[in-house]
């Protein structure tokens, strides 16, 4: 039976049996911040088992899309183990329960209309104190107590060894199948598990013993391996020869160029590549790339292990990118989407790839010299600090290191590790399969009203109910019956019936506004969404707010109509990125608040100015065209049949609501994507669509910041302002604003050369010189690479243009005052020096020379003469002295300082410094100290020398 056929007769078997089809849910559930990716079948059903949603249905089956690294170092070492695998699962809330579970699962695996396994060579486990789940196997199904075998709580259980040590909250026994398969030779293989039945029946309160009270509700979780089932039916000896996966292996051996054998080391090496660029392309498909924390650290992780892996197969170049097309072509019956983005997926497997292969064979040659060392002192465990720097410095991760220690026979130093990566936010990529969730007043409020109605498409008022009050923060919130404190230091959240107020997701921000009721007032600052409930977090501002009470709920209008110009804006924006760029330039992230937007975006390098200006171009012809902006709920087929835009990664319901705008002027439509927020009803409504910026946030991930409405417009007189203000500061025309910029940049960096005793300066040429600023865009244009150049804030521009002005005069008389003195060198300055004791003393003031040319001077002097004992004062301006003292060497093995010399010059001063012996630099505030201080420099240094 192919792996394709074994997951649809799973699910089409549940159906038969009442069970809902529910797709599987995202590989990274950014929903759920107790994991970074999905573990098992039953992580989306959460608030199902908990009683926290309005139940649609109460069976379903799924095959859920899984990742796990809790076992990494046995993927392709063991015929079972994965990262990615998919789980079969079959789920009941408060339905049927183990009667039922058993006998299905029976019938799943034991009738030729399904899998038609041998019952024969069907046996379980049950928890031991479990009789009620032992006599069904045994009464009812037939199976002899021979093959049931009753476990400890460590085993079947779950959570594991829950009773005994927790955690609190839902729990049960389970019941395990196993299947012993036929050998070739004859005899049986060791007994396999290929489901895993759990009987959540109790509530854990407190310590053993009677801490396991039964549930009102019981629930059904089932997980089924769909790889190790498919091997069983296939007869293959590692779920890595079934048909969706070895052609995947052998693709691995081909790219690396080495023959795959079953029980060889490249044989493990190529299963294990296998495994981790399928579950990396599943990541990256969802717009996980690669990083240093979180699910990005667990996705950088393997792709150097199998990086690794290649390289000890002889692989020298990148190669892991080459696989994603098989991996999109072996699923493609059950995630077609993967088609749509295996280049994406492959360019930035390869760049990571490209990055690992610059630094591995550095890393591996450290990694060698680390265990020379130990095996020369006689250590047996890795340094952890040690492993630390290797990965910090050559991105070697610390599990491949501990691999390669114990090839060596040498232990890893954990708990070193992870003291020096404090800081550094790793993440070990360890999930946690629980169903386990906070018990604060809002999950109590969530069991008791399920849900708040949302109105907020249609209306900005409505009448609506109080149902719950929660003050104080957690863990000491509660629930009250009445609310009169004003003013409350800490906002109170109000819960109600229905709501016209949006909370906060997809990106947009909450609604603020007022709820009004008889005797009340309380002020909305903040809405958010907690599963399905709309919470109202604010202040009391007049009267007592009691459960219960009619309201009126009022949101502040033209905020909300800020954030939906703000909003519609991303869309086109998200079309006219992907006009521009190309497909790949999907949504990361969003942010929506009053005519400001901030967007995240798929592109591995940077976009170039000319592309910024074809994107905001195009947003501007699609507000100007006035489009049409519909929303409609309909089935999620259909809307996909429609071409609208769904981002990889994320579940979306089904109904859905989905959002066109268009069309284009030339008739020609844009933007259709799927989307729970609030819109305008006209492209043109957006008004001014203005971009701030364009930059990096991490690798692959590119953001624009953008306003619309009246910000845009604000901002437009902004730079009007700023650019009009520059010209007049500069005394030019705004045409040549930046070339006169660029000029004023050049003559400083002419000066400093000349007071440093650097050579001639070559100016850069600066950009739109002359260029006649007709429109806005150039203006701004304009104004944007003036600041760039000045390395500022648009606003910026004129008051550091005025300050540069400023400088350049100070350095200009500083040059006139140096040249006045005359010409400086080694020679014109010995001519003041004196000698004491057979030792050349110079003491002189450098009028307007800069800090590195006086150390030049101190250096030629040296060599000119020895010994010798050089300090050189210099005045900047009004209020900065800059002292520079040097010794040559055979003064200092007699114990001389130039560290200790200037200090007291300092303090003549006003100042204060020092640094090593054979040269030291010093600053002070009063120029006029100078000649004080040179007395000083002869007073001290006299007495060092002895005489």
């Amino acid at each position: 039976m192919k792996t394709d056929e074994l997951r649809e007769k799973y699910l089409a078997f549940f159906e038969s049996k009442g069970h809902t089809r529910v797709a599987s849910d995202v590989l990274v559930p950014t929903w759920d911040p107790s994991v970074l990716f999905t573990p098992a079948g039953m992580n989306q059903f959460k608030d199902h088992f908990l009683g926290k949603v309005k139940l649609e249905y109460t069976r379903a089956a799924t095959c859920q899309k899984c990742l796990r690294t809790g076992d990494i170092d046995n993927v392709g070492r063991t015929p079972r183990h994965h990262t990615f695998f998919e789980m079969l699962g079959n789920f009941s809330f408060g339905d049927y329960f183990k009667r039922d579970a058993i006998h299905w699962a029976w019938e799943f695996l034991t009738d030729k209309r399904w899998l038609g396994l041998p019952s024969a060579q069907l046996s379980v486990t049950v928890y031991k104190d479990d009789k009620e789940a032992a006599k069904i196997w045994n009464e009812e199904i037939g199976l002899p107590m021979s093959r049931i075998s009753f476990e400890e709580e460590d085993e079947n259980f779950w959570p594991a060894s829950a009773p005994s040590q927790g955690p609190d909250g839902v729990c049960g026994p389970c019941s395990e199948i196993y299947y012993t398969a036929p050998l070739a030779e004859g005899g049986f293989a060791e007994p396999l598990e290929i489901w895993n039945l759990v009987f959540t029946q109790f509530n854990r309160v407190g310590d053993p013993p009677n801490n396991l009270q039964p549930l009102p509700s019981k629930n059904i979780d089932t997980g089924m391996g769909l790889e190790r089932t498919a091997a069983v039916l296939q007869g293959v000896p590692t779920n890595y020869h079934i048909d969706s996966l070895f052609p995947l292996v052998q693709a691995a051996a081909e790219v690396c160029g080495a023959k795959y054998e079953l029980t060889s080391e490249d044989g493990r090496r190529l299963r294990r590549i296998a495994d981790h660029v399928r579950a990396c392309t599943f990541a990256v498909h969802e717009n996980v790339y690669p990083g240093p924390n979180k699910e990005k650290y667990v996705v950088k992780r393997l792709l150097r292990r199998a990086v690794l892996d290649g390289h000890q197969i002889g692989v020298h170049e990148p190669f892991l990118h080459k696989l994603v097309p098989m991996v999109a072509e072996l699923t493609k019956s059950v995630y077609p989407e993967l088609l749509e983005t295996s280049k994406r997926v492959a360019d930035v497997i390869q760049k990571e790839e490209s990055n690992f292969f610059g630094t591995i064979d550095g890393g591996l040659n450290r990694i060698e010299r680390v265990f020379d060392d130990m095996r020369q002192g006689n250590r047996t465990t890795v340094d952890g600090g040690v492993a630390a720097e290797l990965y910090q410095t050559f991105g070697v991760p610390p599990e491949l290191f501990e691999s390669l220690a114990a090839e060596h026979n040498l232990a890893f130093d954990w708990d070193g590790y992870k003291r020096a990566m404090e800081g550094h936010s790793e993440a070990s990529g360890k999930l946690v399969h629980t169903v386990m969730g906070a018990k604060g007043p809002i999950d109590s409020l969530k069991q008791a009203v399920h849900s708040t109605k949302f109105l907020g498409y249609d209306k900005t008022e409505a009448d609506v109910t109080v149902v719950g009050i929660v003050a104080g923060v957690a863990p000491d919130d509660r629930l009250c019956d009445t609310m009169e404190e004003i003013g409350h230091e800490n906002p109170v959240r109000l819960v109600l019936d229905q709501t016209p107020f949006y909370g906060e997701s997809g990106g947009q921000v909450g609604d603020i506004g007022v709820i009004k009721g008889d005797g009340f007032e309380f002020t909305v600052q903040d809405t958010q969404k907690d599963g399905n409930l709309f919470v109202h977090l604010g202040h009391l501002k007049s009267g007592v707010v009691r459960e219960g009470v009619k309201a009126k709920a009022i949101v502040d209008t033209s905020r909300r109509d800020a954030i939906r110009r703000a909003h519609s804006a991303t869309h086109l924006l998200h079309w006219a990125l992907q006009k521009t760029l190309g497909s790949h330039a999907q949504q990361q992230g969003s942010k929506v608040d009053a005519d400001w937007l901030r967007f995240d975006f798929t592109n591995l390098s940077a976009v170039e100015p000319e592309q910024l200006a074809t994107i905001e171009a195009d947003v501007e012809a699609c507000v100007a065209a006035a489009g049409a902006v519909q929303c409609e709920t309909l089935p999620l087929a259909d809307a996909r049949k429609q071409g609208a835009m769904m981002l990889f990664g994320e579940k979306y319901p089904d109904p859905v609501r989905m959002v066109s705008m268009g069309p284009l002027a030339d008739g020609s439509s844009f933007s259709r994507e799927l989307c729970g927020g609030t819109h305008l009803t006209s492209t043109g409504q957006v008004g001014v669509f203005e971009l701030l910026s364009e930059e990096g946030v991490s690798a692959g991930t590119r953001r624009i910041t953008a306003l619309t409405g009246e910000r845009a417009e604000a901002n437009r007189k902004e730079v009007e302002a700023a650019l009009a203000e520059t010209a007049k500061t500069l005394g030019v025309q705004q045409e040549t604003v930046v070339e006169a910029v660029g000029r004023l940049l050049a003559r400083q960096r002419v000066l400093k050369k000349k007071l440093s005793g650097g050579g001639a300066v070559k100016a850069e040429e600066a950009q739109l010189r002359g260029a006649k600023l007709d429109t806005y865009a150039k203006r701004r244009a304009a104004l944007m690479d003036a600041a760039r150049q000045l390395s500022v804030a648009p606003a910026e521009v004129a008051p550091r243009c005025a300050a540069l002005m400023a400088e350049i005069e100070k350095l200009e008389a500083q040059v006139k005052q140096r040249d006045a003195a005359g010409p400086l060198d080694a020679d014109s300055l010995l001519a003041k020096a004196e000698v004491i004791n057979g030792v050349t003393i110079l003491i002189a003031e450098t009028p307007g020379v800069a800090a590195p040319l006086m150390r030049q001077l101190i250096d030629a002097v040296r060599q000119k003469t020895q010994p010798a004992a050089v300090l050189l004062a210099s005045a900047e301006g009004d209020d900065k002295v800059t002292l520079i003292a040097g010794i040559t060497k055979d003064l200092q093995d007699r114990g001389v300082s130039a560290g200790k010399w200037i200090g007291p010059v300092a303090k003549a001063v006003g100042g204060g410094g020092g640094g090593r012996p054979d040269l030291a630099q010093a600053g002070g505030k009063d120029p006029s100290k100078i000649a004080e201080a040179i007395l000083t420099a002869r007073e001290t240094i006299v007495p060092m020398l002895g005489a």
